[in-house]
């Protein structure tokens, strides 16, 4: 019998904490970020928590 798992809790958290700090950033009426420096800050740390997510999840996938 094989052991399926998904998506790691403790990474989908920060990924949806990022994932509304960046929402709540973005100025919908101007269509640009209130703060851009802060945004791309957040932006790397969204792209790196869904590369491990991502990462860990095809490792498991694969044993």
């Amino acid at each position: 019998m094989e052991n399926k798992k998904g998506l790691s809790i403790v990474l989908l958290i920060p990924t949806i904490i990022i994932g509304v700090a960046i929402f709540q950033e973005f100025d919908f009426e101007n269509l640009k970020f209130e703060n851009p420096a802060l945004a791309f800050v957040y932006f790397i740390g969204f792209a790196l928590s869904i590369i491990f997510q991502f990462k860990n999840f095809k490792k498991r996938h694969e044993k």
